[in-house]
């Protein structure tokens, strides 16, 4: 009989929490081996390129790893070559020793699915092969190495976009890597010359391939349904992961979980086994990139949590309702707000031009000074000094707010 068990809601949040790192933090070495490991426990870090405050993943990382630093994203990548990227979730820092997972979609690039592959393929595809033959002869080059030549006749085939996606087909193919980014452009190499010897590069059956991906969903998000799994790295067909699903409850390795009667979810076996979710005495605060792992799949992040978040960058201007960059403000294991940043480096200011917080919550007494003290940690990542509200909601916390920013910022000037 398959196993199955029903949580409070309660319980499947902070499972996830605890999952994501951002409920009971482990241990972590200081340093590059930190944030490798980091990488590795959530599977991957989504890449993006909005710089209205620090970048989607070096925000993700930091939100889990305080101490972290850009510089050491780059290194892991371009020296210790313990991440590589490619399509995850989106376009990824995925940990290299899963690189022979990610065969699969390399390999089906000569029959692509998508209309927007398709199109660039019977487009751009003369020109790979001359694009790889001028790194092979020059080594790393970036797309602005393909830029035309204005002296050079007319029709040379390196005009700058066909060639930017001739780049773009070789490196989906696997012919290259990204070896490095430089002021964040990508610079291509040959796999060859950036793989590491020791990867493992066999081509993974169906059925690992499916265990793999249900066991990197499930060890990401704690809980999780059929549909969560499949779209937490889009790496196999939904048939290959949901056959791995069934194999793996069948086997007693994954539990059917029903959160207050609401079935269709599961979890590793493992995870209940191991599960430590004492309360905690004082709750920390985190400010979500748009782009966490943790509320990236936001129907999930609508369910579990009661939070209907949508990414509103995208939309014009006057039918936004919270902001253009809003970052969720977690509290212990719930979202309490809103915020929406802006970093003026060159005045070293972070402008809050939105700060608004869920209607039901009043617990400012507890929250403000913990809160405060995330904003400052929050400011410096970003490079700057100084605070400045444009709205905060509700009113009546503005004058307390800022008196505890000024206690905060004098606790971090006296260490």
């Amino acid at each position: 009989m398959t196993e199955s068990i029903d949580l409070s809601r309660k319980h499947a949040v902070r499972l996830s929490l605890d999952s994501q790192m951002l409920l009971n933090v482990p241990e972590l070495p200081k340093g590059r081996e930190g944030v490798a490991l980091t990488i590795e426990k959530l599977g991957y870090i989504q890449i993006d390129t909005i710089s209205v405050v620090q970048r989607a993943h070096h925000h993700t990382i930091w939100t889990r790893f305080p101490d972290y630093d850009p510089e050491m994203l780059h290194t892991l990548q371009a020296e210790d070559r313990r991440i590589f990227e490619f399509w995850g979730h989106a376009a990824s820092y995925l940990p290299m020793k899963d690189y022979r997972y990610y065969l699969p979609r390399m390999r089906s690039f000569s029959d692509p699915k998508d209309k927007w592959a398709k199109q660039r393929l019977r487009k751009c595809g003369h020109l790979m092969n001359g694009v790889l033959d001028r790194i092979r002869n020059e080594g790393p080059l970036g797309s602005k190495d393909f830029k035309s030549n204005p002296d050079a006749e007319h029709g040379q085939w390196w005009d700058w976009k066909p060639a930017k996606i001739a780049l773009e087909l070789l490196f989906w193919r696997g012919d290259l890597m990204i070896t490095e980014r430089c002021n964040f452009h990508r610079m291509y190499d040959l796999t060859e010359r950036v793989l590491p010897d020791n990867v493992d590069t066999s081509m993974p059956s169906d059925d690992e391939l499916g265990r793999f991906l249900v066991r990197r969903a499930l060890s990401s998000y704690g809980i999780a349904t059929a549909k969560e799994i499949v779209n937490h790295l889009h790496t196999a067909g939904r048939d290959t992961v949901l056959n791995a699903v069934q194999e793996l409850v069948d086997e007693g390795a994954v539990i059917k979980v029903s959160v207050e009667n609401e079935d269709g979810y599961y979890t590793l076996s493992d995870t209940v086994r191991n599960s430590t979710l004492s309360t905690c005495a004082a709750p920390e605060v985190s400010l979500l990139s748009p782009f966490d792992n943790l509320i990236i799949q936001r129907d999930r992040t609508r369910r579990l949590f009661g939070f209907d978040y949508v990414l509103e960058c995208y939309m014009p201007k006057e039918k936004r309702k919270h902001g253009y960059y809003v970052l969720p403000v977690l509290w212990g294991d719930r979202l309490v707000g809103r915020l929406d940043p802006k970093a003026d480096r060159k005045n070293r200011r972070m402008i809050i031009r939105n700060l608004r917080f869920e209607p039901d919550f009043d617990d400012y007494d507890e929250f403000l000074m913990p809160f405060a003290r995330k904003l400052v940690d929050f400011t410096a990542f970003n490079d700057c000094g100084k605070i400045e509200f444009d709205i905060v909601t509700p009113r009546k916390i503005t004058a307390s707010l800022k008196q505890l920013l000024r206690e905060a910022e004098r606790e971090k000037r006296d260490g």
